[in-house]
């Protein structure tokens, strides 16, 4: 029997209605993946979306910044029209234009929200259908964002709300996800365990994007590197005595 729980109206600034429904069953609404013996670690970095321990990278498809000049422009046309509104007098809500004018801002705005959520939507997804464990950093994205050099990049990806979706989806689908502490995991190599940074050896930079360890002479892509790292993070969090504070979703 299927019930609903709760209905939730929202009004967005586009102009759109949407009515959204929590439906309870005794049954569960989706089946279970079927396990595919396969695990991933990924790293999240501003060169690319995200790079798979496998190997495998996805690209960033950068949806603001290609509608940003468009957007900018028409974001000083509202401007000029609410500046024009005020000096005469006129209420904002009663002038047409200035309402026009918000209105076209406003669906940029959506567009570019409903792109990066499908996009979201698509990688969670596929993350796990084909994996039977995750592994991500939990990065904090508002920490980040304080570097006015990469706010652009890190606000145009959703890393967050792609951590969000895999915590839900995980347990949904059967799979495991886990977010671990991504201390070290760019500067430490993979193969030997060495740390950049150690033994009078210089940090690796974001501009280092490979390099060779100088104990084991191996050589590194550096974000592949880190997402091996990030694997056996999530290892070695599977192996600790389980909490309600340990950052593992299945």
């Amino acid at each position: 029997m299927v019930r609903i729980a709760t209905v939730t109206i929202k009004h967005y600034p586009s102009g759109k209605w949407f009515v959204s429904l929590l439906l309870k069953s005794d049954q569960p609404f989706n089946s279970k993946f079927p396990k595919v013996d396969c695990e991933v670690g990924f790293d999240l970095n501003t060169e690319n979306f995200l790079t798979q321990s496998d190997g495998k990278v996805v690209s960033s498809p950068r949806y603001y910044r290609t509608i940003k000049d468009k957007l900018a422009k028409e974001q000083r046309i509202l401007s000029r029209r609410q500046r024009r509104a005020k000096k005469e007098g006129r209420p904002l809500k009663t002038s047409k234009n200035y309402q026009k004018q918000k209105l076209i801002v406003a669906k940029l705005h959506e567009k570019v929200r409903n792109q990066r959520t499908d996009f979201l939507h698509k990688i969670s997804i596929a993350l796990i259908k084909n994996h039977d464990l995750v592994v991500a950093e939990n990065l904090k994205s508002k920490n980040m964002l304080k570097n006015h050099a990469l706010a652009m990049s890190i606000s145009d990806v959703g890393w967050r709300t792609l951590l969000t979706f895999l915590e839900y989806k995980a347990p949904k689908y059967g799979r495991t996800f886990v977010e671990v502490n991504p201390a070290y995991t760019t500067q430490t190599c993979n193969d030997c365990g060495f740390r950049m940074g150690t033994e009078e050896t210089k940090k690796l930079t974001l501009k280092d994007r490979a390099w060779t360890c100088p104990k084991c002479k191996v050589f590194h892509i550096r974000d592949h590197n880190a997402a091996k790292n990030i694997l056996d993070k999530g290892h070695t969090e599977l192996a600790k005595t389980l909490t309600e504070n340990s950052p593992i979703y299945k």
